[in-house]
């Protein structure tokens, strides 16, 4: 708990791997698997790292076998469960879990699942893990060894070192613990060590002292006998806490987490985007140009959605006003305490919104920035007023008359919502990522607009002048 900031030059500190030896140990073991890799996801973020994957939006039979049926080794089904109460996420979950492992048996397939969460510790953990691992254990009459924890994620600037996690503000590390994330009103928490963390959400379950700690002075040994050892030897659902500070560090684990799974073990896995990216020796691609992005000629503008409320977003938002061929309009989002209101100034909204991107001017509509605060709130209608307000958002893009030539949502809950309420997309292809950490769908013909670029903006990704660049690249 008295974990201090410190410098990010301690990043530069540790040995280098040989990155040779690294991706070829991998890539061997990641051919060796026959597991399908399926990654629920709980908000459109966690394709920041990866590209030519399918995203389904659904949990449908047909979506997971045809996710199945694909012949990559990995496909994401997007749960939005961030967005979810816990009486929500636990029926999701559920279903999710069964019908995977029913349709698993149909192929005769071997699988594993991944699921992806915050790379600041935010959403329901360990809720949605502990029910994936029993209903495996209810349907296959196994248990699960150990789940790993792994929220590292360079492109955000999220770092575990010392199993403190930590995120980067600048030249700073500060402790997760100490910033606005962990003040979050339905997912907050105080722990910066992530022992602690396990902890301190299990409610002590899982003690500090049962964790066992993947240490960054092992994963740049390239000491993968010895993460395997430590990794045989976990039971009865024990917590792995991975330190990690580079990709090559998710390298040497995974290669290691294969060899341990070959010889029977059987893990789940919370994680941010980085690990996904290393389980399935995804390789790097560079960033993304608009001719790669925008592929239907459209003379229309297109539509930024901003609804996230962090700091960083704000400031993002800022710089991006310096951009003169944006028409920026605001939301009045407090409109939501007084019934109907909210409802007549998306009407508002929309109008002026369609007479400009028809013009070909492109339109950010963005929500008051101030967060909205009761008295007397509770955490779960807290969450409930931002799902309310967030399908606000989304409806001044659903309820379009005109095609935009693209669509950028900021924020977690706002682009799930942007991508499968608005948009109605069931199937995307990610096409890659076009700045560090930023992905973009490529969405289905099914979708509202098919083949339009969405680019998905997390909330709390990227530097200031991040959002700037990304709608520069998508201007003509």
């Amino acid at each position: 708990m008295n974990e201090k900031k410190i410098c990010a030059d301690i990043l530069k500190q540790f040995p280098e791997v040989n990155p040779v030896v690294v991706d070829t140990a991998l890539a061997e073991e990641v051919k060796k698997s026959k597991k399908k890799i399926i990654v629920l996801d709980d908000d459109p973020t966690g394709v920041q790292t990866i590209h030519d994957i399918s995203v389904y939006t659904d949990w449908s039979k047909e979506s997971i076998r045809k996710g199945f049926m694909e012949k990559s080794k990995m496909f994401f089904i997007l749960t939005n469960s961030r967005g979810f109460t816990v009486e929500q996420t636990t029926k999701a979950h559920i279903e999710i879990a069964e019908t995977i492992d029913e349709t698993a048996g149909e192929f005769q397939q071997e699988y594993m699942i991944v699921s992806r969460g915050d790379s600041t510790l935010r959403g329901h953990y360990p809720l949605e893990t502990q029910l994936i691992r029993d209903v495996i254990a209810q349907r296959k009459g196994w248990g699960v060894d150990g789940e790993i924890l792994c929220p590292y994620f360079k492109e955000g600037g999220r770092f575990t070192a010392g199993n403190v996690h930590y995120v980067k503000y600048g030249e700073e590390l500060v402790p997760a613990g100490q910033t606005e994330f962990a003040k979050d009103e339905t997912f907050g928490y105080h722990s910066n060590n992530l022992c602690e963390y396990v902890e301190e959400k299990t409610g002590g379950e899982y003690k500090v002292e049962d964790c066992i700690c993947i240490s960054l002075e092992s994963l740049r040994a390239m000491d993968f006998d010895g993460i395997e050892k430590q990794l045989l030897e976990v039971r009865d659902f024990k917590k792995i806490i991975v330190n990690a500070i580079d990709n090559y560090d998710v390298k040497v684990f995974c290669t290691a987490l294969y060899r341990a799974m070959a010889k029977g073990r059987h893990f789940m896995i919370r994680c941010a985007a980085a690990l996904v990216k290393a389980i399935a020796d995804i390789s790097d691609k560079p960033l993304l140009c608009r001719e790669e992005m925008v592929t239907i000629r459209n003379q229309a503008g297109g539509v930024i959605v901003v609804g996230s409320h962090t700091k960083k977003t704000t400031s993002q938002l800022e710089e991006l006003k310096k951009l003169d061929k944006i028409e920026f309009i605001e939301m009045n989002s407090d409109l939501v305490l007084e019934p109907g209101e909210l409802e007549k100034e998306v009407e508002r909204i929309l109008v002026r919104e369609e007479e400009l991107i028809s013009q070909g001017k492109s339109v950010c509509i963005f929500t008051k920035r101030a967060l909205l605060t009761v008295e007397e709130d509770t955490p779960e209608e807290a969450l409930l007023r931002s799902v309310r307000i967030s399908d606000a958002v989304q409806s001044c893009v659903g309820r379009l008359k005109v095609t935009p030539a693209f669509v950028v949502a900021k924020g977690g809950i706002t682009s799930s919502d942007v991508g499968t309420k608005a948009l109605k997309v069931r199937c995307a292809k990610v096409l890659g990522q076009v700045q560090p950490g930023i992905p973009v769908w490529q969405t289905g013909e099914e979708s509202l607009f098919p083949g339009t670029p969405y680019v998905i903006f997390p909330g709390n990704v990227g530097e200031v002048d991040t959002l700037r660049k990304v709608v520069e690249t998508l201007l003509v």
